[in-house]
């Protein structure tokens, strides 16, 4: 994977910018959609939660919307990049059925291409922090490796629904499903800690991968938490995504003689 990000980076970067260009082509906001589609689901979230459910204004001494909002924000990218990575080689069939071509970046691709909407929300976010008056510091430049941690997560998950989408196309479908039950199953919306649960059912919900990358992006922009304080989360984090990257990997070489038949 490292080889084909190093050797293949041109043609990854090129092929990224047409996929999110393209997204858009023919609309008159272009790609402003890619942008007012997450603004306005964050405000719709908002005024549900502290509008309408009167939500607690404060998490702590943090605004109910910062909180929210360091949660969704590597939420919108997990989706968009695996809803994509999942569609990708359909998507790109003609690619697919090139024999000289490198299929096994066209996942690549989809996660480089939703990284440029999640810049974007990083640095709005880093805004809205600094209009509330918490300003980056030190511990703000753990984004870079929770956003690490996260590209790798959803590139090898990505390796394996992209391969099974090509032969059952009820993945992508699936795929959808298990994302809307995934932004509940998160903490996003709600404090895993304040609500009373009992402690065995805490430790399943800390077994979903991305709350080591929610709550790792509210360390970083609330709590100031090294990664580091949480040395038994981040080596089952790696250990899970190791075992996903192998079983993905494994899954996609299997599969790819059976990709141009099928396609």
């Amino acid at each position: 994977m490292l080889n084909n990000l190093i050797t293949q980076r041109r043609l990854i970067w090129s092929l990224a910018k047409n996929d999110f260009r393209k997204r858009f082509a023919g609309s008159y906001l272009g790609i402003v959609w890619a942008l007012v589609q997450p603004v306005v689901t964050v405000l719709v979230y908002w005024f549900v939660f502290q509008v309408g459910l009167r939500q607690t204004a404060k998490i702590g001494d943090v605004p109910f919307l910062l909180w929210m909002l360091a949660g969704l924000v590597p939420w919108f990218y997990f989706n968009d990049a695996l809803n994509g990575g999942t569609a990708s080689l359909v998507e790109y069939s003609y690619l697919v059925k090139k024999v000289v071509f490198r299929i096994e970046i066209l996942p690549m691709v989809k996660c480089v291409s939703a990284l440029f909407v999640h810049l974007f929300f990083v640095g709005l976010t880093y805004l809205l922090y600094c209009i509330y008056g918490k300003f980056p510091g030190i511990y703000t430049l753990q984004i870079f490796y929770y956003s690490i941690c996260m590209f790798l997560l959803v590139l090898s998950l990505s390796y394996f629904t992209g391969a099974v989408a090509v032969l059952v196309r009820d993945m992508v479908q699936l795929v959808t499903i298990i994302l809307q039950i995934g932004v509940w199953a998160t903490p996003i919306m709600w404090d895993l800690n304040s609500i009373g649960l009992p402690p065995l059912l805490v430790k399943l919900f800390k077994m979903n991968p991305m709350y080591y990358i929610v709550y790792g992006y509210r360390d970083s922009l609330i709590w100031h938490v090294p990664f580091w304080k949480h040395p038994l989360l981040t080596l089952y984090f790696w250990l899970f995504t190791a075992v996903v990257y192998w079983w993905g990997t494994r899954t996609f070489r299997r599969s790819r003689g059976h990709f141009a038949d099928v396609l």
